[in-house]
């Protein structure tokens, strides 16, 4: 072997070093960088017709993620990037279940963020033995009625919103009542409530059709059927397109009267099916998060915009944005960023100490059993317009 032979060989044994260095340089880089990032989970609708209010509550997570990745996110002295990892389980209960296994082990997900009732039951049965951490955005009160030890209910319980909801309907309108909600887990838990407040306050159920929100899109026949029982007054909610929906098929077929809406339907959404607010006269529901007079929830309403153009936030946006941030926080606090348990006993502080700025709806904080505290805000429609009411205001 000449020397021109040898030069070539050490020349090639020296490339194929640097290169082998080169490749495990870039391995360790990429197992650290793995390392370095917190990946918060989404299980919701993103198809079918509850897609939207998915969309809307996916949106306010990647915000509060957006936000949280710009200004810099530290815990322990070592810095992450937040990461949303969002899965359709198109309101499926056992896709949410089927989606929660892909979270928790392929992307290692400490905290799951779930928008309805079936798929959070779902997750109930496993999180506390797997250790992940349910954010429940649902305002049933049988979510932390089960004592879950992992588990964060976003909203305040919906009951408190009944009593005033049948004052005010029973006396603008009467006391008859249609039944014509969605039938999903989240509508079947209000009737449960509802119905027999509605007869306990000398109410009567005329009709009781619930509906397929979710898979409908002609809701004719069915508001026909409630409508042909003569009601003073519907009850109706589920996903705000399709409740929409029901309301402006219930007038064109000559309703004059009142409409109840359950918390998960929001009023400004339902306006743009409806053609406006007009359609609405009379209704009384939570209270728009575009027509909140609070400085926080103005600003709010702003910000999003900026991100979001030619859209408005609902408080599916801002709850649940709120929930990413009180999490990261509470990680935080914990000074870890994988142990669920650790997590979920910051919570309640987390939100005590969020700024302003970051909790619109003014989430007070986090009761024994994992259910967040905060005073309810609700909204009547009167000559067109929305109008802000208290609770303890309606006679």
């Amino acid at each position: 072997m000449n020397s021109i032979q040898i030069s070539k060989r050490l020349s090639l044994k020296r490339l194929s070093a640097a290169v082998a260095s080169v490749c495990a340089l870039a391995a360790v880089s990429a197992l650290a960088q793995a390392q370095d990032v917190v990946k918060i989970g989404y299980s919701g609708p993103l198809s079918g017709g509850a897609a939207l209010y998915g969309k809307n509550v996916l949106d306010g997570m990647n915000m509060a993620a957006a936000e949280a990745n710009a200004t810099g996110f530290e815990v322990a002295g070592k810095k992450y990037k937040v990461e949303i990892v969002g899965l359709d389980d198109k309101y499926n209960p056992s896709e949410t279940a089927i989606n929660a296994q892909r979270l928790v082990q392929e992307h290692k997900t400490p905290v799951i963020l779930v928008p309805h009732s079936g798929g959070i039951f779902a997750l109930q049965t496993t999180n506390e033995a797997q250790k992940f951490l349910v954010l429940a955005y649902s305002s049933v009160p049988q979510i932390t009625a089960r004592n879950n030890k992992l588990t964060l209910r976003i909203p305040p319980e919906f009951t408190s919103y009944i009593e005033p909801f049948i004052r005010h309907a029973m006396g603008k309108y009467g006391k008859t009542v249609a039944v014509a909600d969605a039938d999903h887990d989240y509508a079947k838990a209000w009737n449960t409530a509802f119905k027999p407040a509605w007869e306990a306050a000398g109410g009567k159920i005329v009709a009781d059709n619930p509906m397929s929100y979710n898979r409908a899109t002609d809701f004719y026949s069915g508001v026909s059927r409630v409508l042909a029982a003569k009601p003073e007054v519907m009850f109706v909610g589920g996903a705000s397109e399709p409740t929409g929906l029901v309301i402006k098929q219930a007038r064109e077929l000559g309703f004059k009267g009142g409409f109840i809406i359950i918390d998960q339907a929001k009023m400004d959404e339902i306006a743009k099916v409806t053609g406006g607010y007009g359609p609405l006269e009379g209704s009384i529901g939570v209270l728009p998060l575009v027509d909140d007079s609070v400085p926080e929830s103005k600003a709010f309403v702003e910000r999003y915009r900026k991100v979001y153009p030619g859209r408005d936030p609902s408080s599916e946006v801002s709850l649940n944005y709120s929930a990413v941030h009180a999490a990261l926080l509470a990680m935080k606090l914990a000074g870890n960023v994988t142990d669920a348990t650790l997590i979920r006993a910051q919570l309640d502080k987390a939100y005590k100490t969020l700024p302003p700025a970051l909790n619109p709806n003014m989430i007070d904080g986090v009761d024994a059993k994992g259910g967040s505290t905060a005073d309810t805000r609700v909204a009547v429609v009167e000559g067109g317009k929305i109008k802000e009411v208290k609770l303890s205001s309606i006679k």
